[in-house]
């Protein structure tokens, strides 16, 4: 359908939903309309579509899509003097930290710096530290990209690198987080942009969030943190930033606000993008560096050929898979299997260790992140079984060949890549 838009208003749409500007002009968050320019509005997302000359539309509205009308720009005053306060700092390159609660308009404040500074051929990098709500690289990644055009959504750009978290909030991961955005951050440097833009999580309530995110700033030294407050939920971190040049922002009026589902839909988009085109391969694991399998021990084999013989005896079983590690043991078992609690808690007093219990199966559907073996990130997967007897891996994965490292995650894909219940310890749930 066709809508004309008088000059001075903002076409504010929600999606899922598809927008050409067929006459006139607009831009969505500094980034000009050609005519004929098709805009793609993810489920979840809202843009804005501000007419600087009578325009006319035709859109295309899926389901619980909508389109309103308001009067000026939705972008706010703070946005204008936050983008001249960035480009006044005379250090290069700059490096600036987007710092906000969940919904704030973080990413979308983003890409209004990124249109800005691509219009004054400014060399931009944007760095998406945002595991939850992932724009740039695969959900559960840290990733960067450079932006060579003007964007609308930073869904729309590739990754030139990321880094593998496997879980969807950094907290109880923050060392892994914090050593990511650097170890990315340093990457970035080497390629010599005018100005690094990072985009954080919406974690900011709670003395935990605070300390993490001081330790964050702390590691990524900017030059400049852009706080974008709704009400007053930021003050207690933004007391401890006295050294840095700190600029307030206001998170716009329009701004959408998503409930948990809405999110996690939002994901499962970027499961569906990374993982098309997948199929299954066959990794012998003795090809393989496994990572991040503290529930499996993959590769640990035990030496020790008397102890081994002594936890099965205690177990009352041989298991499909038993590897002793320092800190606990992880036993394997089959669909069908069972051990009694009290063998379990003979095993833990004999080995002085916490005994991890997994059966058979439980494993389909981990996300993995795979690298080549001088550690590139190549892609994601979805292990879709462990051979414990063959020793194989079988994963569902769109990346051909060069696989050395595999890094397991911490999030369960169905067959439909929707998220399902994380892989649990059975032992202990």
């Amino acid at each position: 359908m066709n809508r004309t838009v008088e000059k001075g208003k903002t076409l504010i749409v929600d999606g899922p939903a598809s927008v050409t500007l067929t006459s006139g002009k607009a831009e969505v968050f500094g980034a000009l309309l050609r005519n004929a320019s098709r805009v793609v509005i993810r489920e979840g997302k809202r843009l804005p579509f501000a007419v600087e000359e009578t325009a006319v539309f035709d859109m295309s509205l899926g389901e619980n899509a909508a389109a309103e009308e308001s009067d000026g720009s939705t972008v706010p005053a703070s946005w204008v003097k936050s983008y001249e306060e960035l480009t006044s700092l005379q250090t290069k390159p700059i490096t600036a930290i987007v710092l906000g609660a969940v919904d704030s308009g973080k990413t979308s404040f983003c890409t209004y710096l990124i249109n800005r500074l691509l219009h004054e051929k400014r060399k931009v990098a944007i760095l998406d530290g945002d595991l939850g709500q992932s724009d740039i690289g695969p959900p559960c990644t840290l990733a960067y990209a450079f932006v060579a055009k003007p964007v609308t959504d930073l869904f729309d750009l590739k990754e030139k690198d990321a880094f593998f978290i496997g879980t969807t909030s950094p907290s109880g991961h923050t060392d892994k987080v914090v050593e990511g955005l650097t170890t990315l951050k340093k990457e970035i440097l080497s390629n010599e942009p005018d100005v690094v833009l990072i985009d954080t999580d919406g974690w900011v309530e709670g003395e935990d969030a605070a300390n993490y995110k001081i330790q964050l700033t702390g590691k990524l030294e900017p030059d400049i943190i852009f706080w974008i407050q709704q009400k007053d939920e930021l003050t207690p971190i933004l007391s401890a930033f006295g050294e840095c040049k700190n600029v307030l922002v206001d998170s716009p009026s329009t701004i959408g606000q998503r409930n948990r589902e809405k999110r996690r839909n939002l994901r499962e988009l970027g499961y569906v993008k990374y993982l098309r085109n997948s199929k299954v391969q066959s990794l012998p694991l003795n090809w393989l560096k496994i990572e991040g399998d503290e529930l499996f021990g993959l590769g640990k084999m035990h030496e020790n050929v008397r102890q081994a013989r002594k936890i099965y005896e205690l177990l009352g079983m041989k298991p499909l898979h038993f590897a002793e590690l320092p800190d606990r043991v992880c036993i394997v078992i089959g669909r069908r299997r069972w051990i009694e609690p009290e063998n379990i808690k003979k095993v833990e007093e004999f080995s002085k260790k916490r005994v991890m219990l997994i059966r058979k199966g439980n494993e389909e559907g981990l996300l993995i992140a795979l690298y080549n073996s001088k550690r590139q990130f190549l892609g994601i997967g979805v292990l879709q079984e462990i051979d414990f007897t063959r020793k194989y891996l079988k994963i569902s994965t769109p990346v051909a060949d060069d696989i050395a490292i595999v890094n397991m995650g911490k999030v369960k894909l169905d067959k439909n890549l929707k998220e399902v219940s994380v892989l649990t310890d059975e032992n202990h749930p």
